[in-house]
């Protein structure tokens, strides 16, 4: 396998035009395409997500787009919003983008709102998605329980009242994950920072607006029927984000799907269980799972 670094020299990162705004990617590596999309949470993007795992994805083109509103992305405007929902916004923009670099089928692998985005990618064009791995995904998960749930809760309050600090992204933290000891201040400090661009801020007022006037996230659950790749399920058994008892309806809707939950685990299942995450998922991207 081609040996993949993580330093800055290796990663192409450059801004593609697409009839929506400009969206940021990374790309780096060789080999069969895989799109990596990250989470929805105060400063997220791509590299953030997941940086620490490339080295495993040695020998795969490691395709990482910041998604609408995040990153350096361009920011959905509250028209943008009310006309299409964030994910339908993503699935048109992140087709663009594959388009642009001359991907033809990719594998996919998506965490919460990057997961939601997934899944609609995978149902909107089925035949461009080879391995599809979701990650406590948004739209395909149909709750059992109360919600907003407990981190649903903590992102909204994140940029609300007094706004951004680092009191609130120390529990946003511990909200994500099993063990918020593995999380130090400078790691805090960090995310912390990233959440602080104004305009990412204005998005996500408009963003949580445009949230709560359609009622949460697209019911994708409807259409998972459509999905054809083989599909892995990765879950924390802990996570109060988007809670594993709703994970019924995937197993019993998508038609080749596997599900494998992470006990002592919250939301960043590629975080807190990384050395399995990156196993798991390679082992099935290339057919050993």
């Amino acid at each position: 396998m081609t040996d993949v670094s993580t330093n800055a020299s290796a990663l192409d990162s450059r801004t593609i035009d697409t009839s929506l705004g400009a969206i940021a990617v990374t790309v780096v590596g060789q080999g069969e395409p895989l799109v990596l999309m990250h989470g929805g949470g105060p400063g997220a993007s791509a590299l953030a997500n997941y940086r620490d795992n490339l080295d495993a994805f040695a020998g795969y083109q490691v395709i990482l787009p910041d998604q609408p509103g995040f990153g350096g992305s361009y920011r959905p405007t509250e028209a943008d919003l009310d006309a299409r929902s964030i994910t339908e916004i993503t699935v048109d923009a992140m087709y663009q983008v594959l388009d642009a670099l001359g991907v033809g089928t990719f594998h996919l692998l998506g965490n919460s709102l990057g997961g939601a985005a997934a899944i609609a990618m995978a149902i909107a064009k089925p035949e461009r998605v080879s391995k599809l791995v979701l990650m406590a995904p948004g739209g395909g998960w149909l709750p059992n329980g109360p919600t907003p749930t407990e981190g649903q809760k903590e992102m909204f309050r994140y940029f609300n009242g007094e706004g951004p600090t680092f009191a609130k992204m120390k529990n946003f933290v511990r909200t994500m994950v099993a063990n918020p000891k593995k999380f130090d201040d400078a790691n805090i400090q960090a995310r912390y920072e990233a959440s602080l661009d104004e305009s990412h801020i204005e998005f996500y007022h408009r963003y949580n607006a445009a949230f709560a006037k359609r009622g949460g996230m697209d019911p994708l659950w409807k259409d998972l029927d459509k999905i054809t790749a083989e599909t892995l399920l990765l879950w924390g058994r802990d996570d109060r984000t988007i809670t594993l008892d709703g994970a019924w309806i995937m197993l019993k809707r998508i038609r080749k799907v596997q599900l494998h939950v992470f006990g002592h685990c919250g939301h960043w299942v590629q975080v807190e269980k990384k050395a399995d995450f990156e196993r798991l998922v390679t082992g099935f991207l290339a057919g050993r799972a």
